[in-house]
């Protein structure tokens, strides 16, 4: 039977408020796949799409739409040879991240974290009033390692982060694959700008600054109009 994966709607961002608010801090680590949609090893993906009960025709399908591809890259008129593509799913296509999806279903299994995951982007969530707490949230993350080393996708360390949310957060450490995980104030999750301290100015300040661009964008462009219609009809 396929793994029932844990996703967290809203990248858990509610669950964060509501632990908070009770007074409880909160440590999220964003991680960051190495090129996900480019690093998924074909084989072991079309082994966990027959688990997900997809055989036969479809599966076969699913095999040849992946293999014998080829790819080069072109400057002006010049080209690099042909290189056969022997790993990652296209972008661009539907199937590609239900592909992605159907690799990582598994990801959370054994781990005792909280887990939001949407395509590539994956964080982890605990609640750590104490250092027992902390020091679970890091065996999860040395599972997760354990988990990329055997599936053959990699974390991108230098981009996966911590950060520590609450009054009397022990602001523990963590570390990934032997690498110390930086720790951040602010991060862009999945459009919105967290903040560590929970305030949404920053949010809001960018929405505000992004919404007086494109208004001025739209004025500029009835000013000509308008401009050009006077003209016109003198």
């Amino acid at each position: 039977m396929p793994h029932q994966s844990t996703i967290i709607r809203g990248g858990g961002r509610g669950r964060v408020n509501k632990h908070v608010h009770k007074g409880d801090p909160v440590d999220i680590v964003y991680l960051d796949f190495q090129k996900a949609f480019d690093k998924v090893p074909h084989q072991r993906l079309l082994s966990k799409v027959s688990c997900h009960g997809i055989r036969g025709k479809v599966l076969s399908w699913i095999g040849n739409w992946l293999k014998d591809r080829k790819q080069r890259v072109g400057i002006t008129c010049q080209f690099s040879e042909w290189r056969e593509v022997n790993s990652g799913v296209p972008q661009g296509s539907v199937l590609g991240p239900v592909l992605f999806n159907i690799l990582i279903n598994d990801l959370e299994k054994g781990v005792n974290s909280e887990v939001a995951k949407f395509a590539d982007d994956t964080k982890l969530l605990k609640i750590v009033k104490y250092q027992s707490d902390c020091e679970e949230l890091q065996k999860d993350l040395t599972k997760l390692g354990d988990w990329a080393t055997k599936w053959r996708m990699k974390f991108n360390v230098d981009k996966c982060k911590a950060m520590h949310i609450g009054k009397h957060n022990p602001n523990y450490t963590y570390k990934m694959i032997g690498s110390k995980l930086a720790v951040t104030l602010q991060e862009r999750d999945l459009g919105i700008i967290v903040d560590s301290s929970l305030k949404t100015s920053t949010q809001c300040a960018a929405a505000v600054k992004k919404a007086i661009r494109i208004l001025g964008i739209i004025k500029k462009g009835i000013d000509n109009k308008t401009e050009k219609y006077h003209i016109a009809s003198m």
